[in-house]
């Protein structure tokens, strides 16, 4: 059997990146080779996040309020918002699955979408093709990416690590042109993976970290029911 090893790459205290005036602890451990679904599914419902080759779980050191959270695909009936968004979406829209890739196009729209939506620190750099391939196409998952089109026009990107029986969001970028925007490409894009967990059978589709009062992270919510892990469990949420 193989066995997984890791190493700690970081384990500092900083400012939250959700709550104001909280510190924030994610212990980074490189993983020093692949894992396969079932380890996936593990790493899945222990919340623990992907950043290349590395995994982080939450260990705040005065602070509980991030929450993994996953929708049971069985149980997911889209909201009337929702299924306008399904509807809204047009006839020449397309979308593709296929192994995470790099190419010039995407790194300029990752870019264009982080400085557009304000998601870039001040002192930030935009992406470069290396940096984009160490964060999102380099990984210890078997990892896919869904593209999305109008007609050939690229104007979206899901990244999504896969399990045995669930699914992982790892990011979401798209054309921050007003045309793509009132199609609400967030909305449209968590729909179609939770339509790519149902149709290959999986069971969960986690969704990252949730934290009640955070606008970047409570609308995760609003993909019902979901499950939220509270104390080590996961508990339903209707």
């Amino acid at each position: 059997m193989a066995v997984n090893r890791q190493v700690l790459v970081y384990d500092g205290l900083h400012r939250c990146p959700y709550l104001d005036g909280k510190v924030a602890r994610l212990p980074l451990y490189r993983q020093l080779s692949p894992l396969g679904w079932d380890a996936a599914d593990e790493r899945f419902a222990a919340a623990e996040r992907r950043v290349g080759r590395a995994l982080y779980r939450i260990a705040c050191p005065a602070c509980t309020e991030c929450k993994g959270i996953r929708v049971p695909v069985r149980d997911f009936r889209p909201s009337r918002s929702q299924r306008r968004v399904l509807n809204r979406w047009p006839e020449e829209g397309r979308i593709e699955v296929g192994q995470a890739t790099v190419s010039r196009a995407k790194v300029k729209l990752f870019n264009l979408h982080k400085r557009v939506r304000g998601l870039a620190e001040p002192d930030d750099e935009p992406m470069s093709p290396e940096g984009y391939m160490g964060w999102l196409v380099h990984s210890c998952f078997d990892t896919i990416e869904m593209r999305y089109y109008l007609g050939s026009r690229l104007i979206g990107v899901g990244i999504l690590d896969l399990g045995r029986i669930g699914a992982s969001s790892v990011y979401y970028y798209f054309d921050t042109d007003p045309e793509v925007a009132q199609l609400s490409p967030g909305v449209y894009s968590a729909l179609q993976e939770l339509e790519f967990c149902r149709r290959s059978g999986r069971d969960y589709y986690y969704l990252g970290l949730y934290v009640e009062g955070c606008d970047k992270l409570s609308y995760k919510a609003q993909y019902r029911p979901n499950e939220r892990l509270v104390d080590g469990d996961w508990r339903r949420f209707e």
